[in-house]
């Protein structure tokens, strides 16, 4: 019985965790599957979140729900304006153009935020009282249904808006074929924004559930769960929406059981063996297809 209770509690642990990787994910995947890019600078949209949050909480002493507003609009129009200076010039060039240009911007707001905050962790204020709820032997926090609750509820209403919406049937052609869709007459650059914008406010917001969760930030907390969320979309296919909500359980899933079972030292290793693994027998990830191109 005993073994069945550590069982449950480890694995609510990774969904807990795997649900904010998922949020994070999401914004990777969106992006690549817009503009065939891998936004390394997404993990510092998280840090830029946190850091937003904790000046409204210390600083200007705002009610928890301006302080979740303003950090995603900060971080909305900080990754608007990064697809504009940064990636839009060089969005006909090669690949490895556009990827090199998200490190340095990575490097420049991890840098930046060092200057202005120093490089010393600090504490995230205690936003909300974490209570135990148990349920006969298995405890489950307050904080975690409601990170769940939330990436949950944000998940489907994304799902909902792509599917659905104008806006985000607009988003579909465009990662269809963007010279098609610019006949057809969507704005290409606008709906580029749009991406970018709904991928940081999903940052934003898994950046303030992370730094409850764990609560230190430092202007190089975003690059390990970027990192991660990254491996997330790459391993439920990089591009596809579900792909990234699985990849990111997996993931969460994969490291409570290593810190549970075998050692927390070694859990990002086991992450990362999970991924070779799968990309060994699935290049294309979970949900990936394989796609031919001509030369």
């Amino acid at each position: 019985m005993e073994g069945i209770i550590k069982f449950l509690q480890q694995l609510i642990n990774g969904i807990h965790v795997g649900s904010i990787y998922a949020l994070i994910a999401l914004g990777y995947t969106m992006v690549y599957g817009i503009v065939q890019l891998i936004n390394f600078a997404h993990g510092d949209i998280i840090m830029m979140g946190a850091f937003i949050a904790f000046i409204s909480i210390t600083v200007l002493k705002l009610p928890i729900i301006l302080v979740i507003l303003i950090s995603v609009i900060f971080c909305m129009i900080s990754g608007i304006l990064i697809e504009k200076i940064a990636y839009k010039p060089l969005r006909n060039s090669p690949r490895i153009s556009a990827l090199i240009t998200a490190i340095g911007v990575s490097l420049f707001l991890e840098n930046l935020f060092m200057l202005i905050f120093t490089p010393n962790p600090k504490p995230f204020p205690n936003v909300l009282k974490v209570y135990q709820i148990n349920i006969g032997n298995l405890q489950i926090s307050n904080l975690t249904i409601i990170t769940i609750v939330v990436s949950v509820i944000l998940m489907i209403g994304l799902d909902f808006f792509v599917k659905h919406t104008k806006t985000g049937k607009a988003m579909r052609a465009v990662s269809e074929d963007q010279g098609a869709a610019q006949l057809m007459g969507i704005n290409v650059n606008t709906t580029i924004s749009v991406t970018f914008a709904i991928g940081s406010a999903l940052g934003a917001i898994g950046g303030i559930l992370y730094s409850i969760a764990y609560p230190v930030i430092d202007p190089f907390m975003g690059i390990m769960p970027g990192l991660k969320a990254f491996i997330a979309a790459v391993l439920g296919g990089i591009g596809i929406i579900p792909g990234a909500m699985l990849g990111g359980f997996i993931m969460g899933i994969a490291e409570s059981f290593t810190k549970g079972y075998i050692s927390s030292q070694l859990a990002d290793a086991v992450v990362f063996g999970i991924l070779i693994l799968v990309l060994s027998i699935k290049p294309s990830g979970i949900f990936g297809k394989n796609i031919k191109e001509k030369v």
